[in-house]
């Protein structure tokens, strides 16, 4: 008779839930945090978009915008 294995660790496959759109966060709709703040700041400074940074946008948002800086900038690569 072969051994039962134990319940796994759903984080031991770390792309099973390790990439979630946004727009489906439960908590997308709270202001970013302020890593994200510093961080779409430096982004849009390094892109020459300044008004990419808004203190108003939510979690989700912010990084919706930070992804496509990262992208602009060449950080995403």
């Amino acid at each position: 008779m072969q051994a039962e294995r134990p319940n796994e660790n759903p984080k031991a496959h770390p792309t099973s839930n390790a990439e979630k759109d946004p727009a489906d966060w439960t908590t997308g709709d709270e202001p970013m945090t302020g890593a994200q703040a510093s961080y779409l700041k430096t982004l849009s400074e390094e892109a020459g978009q300044p008004d990419a940074y808004d203190p108003a946008l939510s979690k989700a948002e912010a990084s919706q915008r930070i992804d496509a800086l990262k992208e602009t900038t060449g950080r995403g690569t």
